[in-house]
């Protein structure tokens, strides 16, 4: 993958929506109706969603649940660590899945017309890792959140 390359690192995860559904069969969680279908959107997304997105690829899918489910799933996912919880700034809380390999991007976001795209650089992973060392701190997980214009609104 290139240094710059703006794109989708796992779009469709079929391995993250196994993974998923096994750590929930480990700790004793049915994957009923509506964590199925949360774990299926978040497995078919290409980037960060919010819990009202999340709700409303559901219903486009033909699934039924309610609002209050959706969120009530994101949490239990994110306190399994199945699901990274993204803050782009503008107060609402973004999801994405946390691969087991460790493997993630970044965001840009466009402070005017709210749009949020995925990017990855591997220079960029390299800087953090010896920030971190140089500091003495171990880094259990990151996100860097680019905000700005995107190219439609410059």
């Amino acid at each position: 993958m290139t240094a710059s390359s703006p794109h989708h690192h796992h779009s469709a995860s079929p391995i993250w929506e196994a993974h998923a559904r096994a750590a929930l069969a480990a700790q004793g969680s049915r994957a009923g109706g509506a964590r199925q279908l949360v774990i299926a959107a978040l497995a078919g997304q290409a980037c960060c969603a919010s819990a009202q997105e999340i709700h409303a690829q559901i219903a486009v899918s033909g699934g039924t649940t309610g609002i209050a489910s959706v969120y009530r799933t994101l949490d239990l996912l994110h306190g399994l660590s199945l699901i990274t919880r993204i803050d782009t700034g503008d107060g609402v809380a973004r999801f994405e899945p946390a691969h087991p390999d460790g493997a993630h991007h970044h965001h840009l976001v466009c402070d005017t017309c709210g749009s949020v795209e995925a990017f990855h650089d591997d220079a960029l992973e390299t800087v953090i890792h010896t920030v971190a060392d140089r500091v003495d701190f171990r880094v259990d997980a990151h996100d860097v959140v680019l905000r700005g214009a995107c190219r439609s609104c410059r």
